[in-house]
């Protein structure tokens, strides 16, 4: 992305300034005792660059982040207004804020009740109680788990699936009882970072290749193949490509046609992360491999998440028998941590359910295409109003560009005070002149919702200077040839 240089200037100027100015209060503070000091003879608990930045930056805008909210995440929500007296902590009120949700992940719109799933999740509520109370390998396990993996291995097409408790874990837990020393991850530089604390601690050799850049990626296998393991130089045990389906914070479908090509071509495993794209895309929600008309058999490992389309929790890996039998032996995910909990996977069952037309319905191929309707409505509507906006087509995530640091909690707090709640982002989840609000569109949107989103948003966008391509003003003659054509028809 080629940034201008009257956005990395102001953006470079924004936080020099804050750090300048946080390390001369901190300096102030030390010697008035106003600033927490390790006992004597210990060293600093926490590391220096993040505490500084915890306390000088983060906390200057902390009321943008974590607001607690007072009802079902759906396409409306109360949010909990907070104060702060001191800048450092928040203080919850009575008050709530009805608001627009444009911040969840509630892409069909099973977050909140639903005519199918609610009455079944109450009713397993009842049978099963709230929590397995065990690992998988204890009595953790119950018909529900079982049945839930048979379901979504025949839905993305494999022969076997095991699941998780946490979509986090699912990642960061299977990959390394995937790969080990002397094994090759080949990752995308933007993956998500459940994929990044895997790769590290899973003692693998970790390589990364330009963004959804089938290319770059190709020069890396052809190096790395050629350079072998370091210092040995011996050939690599094993080499594992990990992508996305549909990218979180870019929302950009991965190119995984060409992906898989190289793949074959070079003898790689493929990892395909579908957390934000099961569900989603597809002709009937199956995810990329529908989409691109790919066979899942050239997918070594499909990953995915529960907490996205289906509105519950929990993570998912599909593959070979041998594979998910060997994970279920090796995968800490599944040998240590609390089984999903029955409520939830009774959620994710019923959702299924009625995304796959099992409840008698045609409610999930409605819910499918309302999802994709109004993502691609408010993509275009936002690219009308001069908006720098990411992502794809069908694309249910749509991040517009804030860049410059100051217009990240302006936006944020100018969005929440016109009741629409939104997620905005900047360092260090995003490089530093990346800032951006990310939006998350839902198949239970209105148009009206979607409307009164895009009114506030193109408000927002004027008060903080963000239509970066604003639309080509027409010449008087243009608007007087236009009139004329208004009054002849």
């Amino acid at each position: 992305m080629k940034i201008p240089y009257y956005v990395i200037l102001p953006s470079y100027f924004a936080y020099a300034l804050g750090f300048i100015f946080g390390h001369l209060r901190d300096f102030v503070s030390f010697f008035r005792n106003h600033v927490d000091k390790p006992p004597k003879g210990y060293a600093p608990l926490c590391r220096d660059f993040e505490d500084f930045y915890t306390r000088r930056m983060y906390r200057r805008i902390q009321d943008c982040f974590n607001r607690p909210i007072a009802s079902a995440p759906n396409t409306w929500i109360d949010v909990i207004e907070r104060v702060s007296h001191d800048n450092v902590t928040l203080v919850r009120t009575k008050n709530t804020r009805r608001c627009i949700n444009l911040g969840s992940y509630n892409y069909l719109g099973f977050a909140a009740q639903d005519e199918y799933c609610t009455p079944r999740v109450i009713e397993c509520l009842e049978k099963f109680g709230a929590s397995a109370c065990a690992s998988r390998v204890e009595c953790g396990t119950s018909i529900l788990h079982e049945e839930l993996e048979r379901v979504i291995a025949k839905f993305v097409g494999k022969p076997a699936a095991m699941v998780y408790g946490m979509g986090y874990a699912t990642n960061s837990t299977t990959l390394p009882a995937l790969i080990g020393k002397g094994g090759l991850i080949i990752s995308d530089m933007l993956n998500h970072s459940s994929i990044v604390a895997g790769a590290r601690s899973s003692g693998a050799k970790v390589a990364v290749f330009q963004h959804n850049s089938p290319s770059h990626l190709e020069q890396v296998l052809r190096k790395s193949i050629a350079e072998g393991q370091p210092r040995t130089h011996r050939p690599w045990k094993k080499i594992v490509v990990v992508v996305e389906g549909i990218y979180s914070m870019e929302g950009e479908i991965c190119r995984l046609r060409e992906i898989v090509a190289l793949t074959k071509r070079y003898k790689a495993y493929l990892y395909l992360d579908e957390a934000h794209s099961i569900g989603v895309i597809g002709k009937t929600g199956r995810g990329l491999c529908e989409l691109q008309g790919i066979d899942t058999e050239d997918v070594s490992v499909m990953m995915g998440t529960f907490t996205k389309s289906f509105g519950s929790c929990g993570g998912y890996i599909a593959g070979s028998e041998d594979l998910v039998k060997y994970l279920r032996y090796v995968s800490p995910g599944h040998l240590y941590a609390t089984a999903m909990s029955p409520p939830a996977v009774q959620q994710v069952l019923s959702a299924l359910k009625v995304l796959m037309g099992e409840d008698g319905t045609d409610r999930g191929m409605k819910k499918l295409a309302a999802v994709r309707e109004n993502s691609n409505f408010f993509r275009e509507e936002l690219q009308k109003m001069g908006c720098e906006v990411l992502g794809d087509e069908d694309s249910p995530i749509m991040p517009i560009m804030l860049y410059i640091p100051a217009t990240i909690p302006a936006f944020s707090r100018e969005c929440l005070a016109r009741n629409v709640a939104v997620v905005s982002v900047g360092f260090p989840a995003t490089p530093v002149f990346l800032g951006r609000a990310r939006i998350c569109i839902s198949a239970a949107h209105t148009r009206e919702d979607l409307n009164q989103a895009l009114k506030v948003i193109g408000e927002v966008c004027d008060i903080c200077q963000l239509k970066y391509y604003p639309p080509p003003q027409l010449s008087w003659k243009e608007k007087a040839r236009l009139k004329e054509k208004e009054k002849n028809l």
